[in-house]
């Protein structure tokens, strides 16, 4: 089974509950004021989850508790590194608690606030449900949700941490999913080189120019498509780059079944590119060239190829123009976001 089958499993079990049920938030817990950045999209918080400062504090703490995995080894923080962009330490697989290795590369986490579907295949619709996929996996964290709910509850710290964010106990799945939620929505990356540059901060290189340039420019390096300039960097829609003749893993065609989504996977953002290898849903990547260099000659014409690659020109550009890209892609590292001592292990 996927781990899109594992999160669908794991709703129609835990999460089968009335709508009453579900806990809301504390009336004493105190209102986070979210502020939306200047180079990025207006933010809309769900109103069945309004962030408070005790929420985010609370998802914190969870999102670095070996607790929630079946034998207390990992935590979601294992595999989802801040100094490389909440991905896992340039690993092309991370590994689960009983050493089984995973089949995707780990996902970075910043900018979640904006996305609307979650995993390369989209199998989450929202940031609550993302949160459930790994923990329940059983070639990941591989918890039983009753077991944590009993070590939660009966934990010295907290059932407290939980009355103060939601108002009441016992601690249930859906506090849990929240409160990492919610802290997973201040991850915020929004002020790299090139945020300064647009905010006339910096100036850029002559090579970072060109490579901005030729990023937008549809007879060379085209990537505005799919990765548009400024904001999120990405469309967050699901395309088939060509990476293969025929497709070991299917992609978006697991959760839809439609022919059409065969060996498509989200389009990842690319802010912070530069820490967060290798790449691809795979991770086959290991340097930005070789990305580069993927959709200037290495693409497949296969089934579904996304339209943009397919009626782009092989070759089009030379190894002067792809440096030039690749030190533009460098300009969206955001090294405050990296250092934050919001998001480190508390």
């Amino acid at each position: 089974m996927s781990r899109s089958g594992f999160i669908i499993a794991f709703f129609l079990i835990v999460f089968g509950c009335k709508k009453e049920e579900i806990p809301g938030t504390s009336s004493a817990a105190t209102p986070y004021p979210f502020t939306t950045p200047v180079n990025l999209p207006a933010v809309e918080i769900p109103s069945n989850n309004p962030m408070t400062y005790e929420g985010i504090k609370l998802g914190k703490k969870l999102f670095y508790d070996k607790m929630l995995s079946g034998n207390n080894t990992l935590s979601c923080g294992s595999c989802h590194n801040q100094e490389n962009g909440f991905t896992d330490n340039n690993k092309q697989f991370s590994f689960g608690i009983n050493g089984e290795i995973g089949v995707r590369n780990s996902m970075p986490l910043f900018n979640l606030v904006y996305d609307r579907h979650f995993f390369w295949d989209g199998g989450a619709s929202d940031l609550e449900s993302q949160v459930a996929g790994p923990i329940t996996n059983p070639i990941e964290m591989n918890q039983d949700i009753a077991e944590l709910l009993q070590e939660l509850n009966s934990h010295a710290e907290y059932p407290s941490l939980f009355k103060k964010a939601f108002g009441s106990l016992p601690i249930t799945s859906n506090m849990v999913l929240k409160a990492i939620a919610q802290f997973e929505r201040t991850m915020i990356s929004s002020n790299s080189k090139f945020d300064k540059y647009m905010r006339n901060e910096v100036a850029f290189s002559e090579a970072e120019i060109r490579g901005m340039n030729l990023f937008n420019d549809m007879q060379k390096g085209d990537c505005n498509h799919c990765h548009m300039l400024g904001g999120t960097f990405t469309d967050y829609d699901f395309r088939n780059t060509g990476l293969d003749s025929v497709y070991a893993d299917q992609g978006r065609f697991i959760i839809t079944g439609l022919a059409s989504d065969i060996g498509k996977f989200k389009t990842p953002s690319l802010r912070n590119i530069a820490v967060t290898a290798p790449y691809m849903h795979d991770g086959r990547f290991t340097t930005l060239t070789q990305c580069v260099e993927h959709y200037n000659t290495g693409f497949h014409y296969t089934q579904n190829l996304d339209p943009v690659l397919a009626s782009s020109v092989k070759g089009r550009l030379n190894q002067n123009e792809i440096s030039d890209i690749v030190a533009f892609l460098n300009t969206l590292t955001d090294t405050d976001f990296l250092n934050n001592p919001q998001f480190k292990k508390p």
